[in-house]
C-alpha cells in the first residue's frame, strides 16, 4: 500500500509542476524547426543556408504547450457555457 501513495504523491508532484510551467512560460520551441522558425538548409557547397518557413509555428518559432492548449479550451468552454 506505501508504494501506491508513493506513486501517486509522484504523479501529483509532475502534473503540478507540469501546471507551474504551463502557467509560467505557456509557449515552448517549436519541435519541428528547433525554435528557428525556418528548416535549415544546405547548399551544394554543404554551407547551411536557410529553408523554407516552418509550417507548423507559421514562422515564429513556438507553439503553445499541450497543458495550456488544454487550459484555454477549458475556459472557453465555461465561458461560452455561463453566458
Amino acid at each position: 500500500m506505501p508504494l501506491i501513495a508513493l506513486a501517486v504523491a509522484c504523479l501529483f508532484a509532475v502534473t503540478l509542476s507540469y501546471a507551474g510551467m504551463c502557467a509560467a512560460s505557456p509557449f515552448g520551441t517549436c519541435r519541428r524547426c528547433n525554435g528557428f522558425g525556418f528548416a535549415m538548409d544546405t547548399d551544394r557547397k554543404g554551407r547551411p543556408k536557410r529553408g523554407k518557413s516552418c509550417r507548423r509555428c507559421k514562422a515564429t518559432g513556438k507553439r503553445i504547450r499541450a497543458g495550456r492548449w488544454l487550459f484555454n479550451r477549458a475556459q472557453r468552454i465555461y465561458r461560452e457555457g455561463t453566458r
